[in-house]
């Protein structure tokens, strides 16, 4: 599964909008899209946030599968 799937599935899981999930982990919804459309992938720092994020939610991520790629 590429990151960009990674990212929907993960925003779908917690049923949230691409804007609603960009304020849960502190970025602009634009960058969501950008993520989800394969134009860009978050830096370090941001992954670990998204990994944050899916632990206090219960949701499957596996940051380190995503920081080999």
């Amino acid at each position: 599964m590429s990151f960009s799937e990674d990212i929907k599935k993960i925003r779908r899981m917690a049923l949230l909008t691409q804007e609603d999930f960009a304020k849960e982990i502190g970025v602009s919804y634009a960058t969501i899209n950008r993520w989800e459309t394969r134009k860009a992938k978050p830096n370090l720092k941001t992954m670990k946030l998204i990994d944050e994020y899916c632990k206090k939610n219960n949701i499957d991520f596996d940051i380190r599968e995503e920081i080999i790629y």
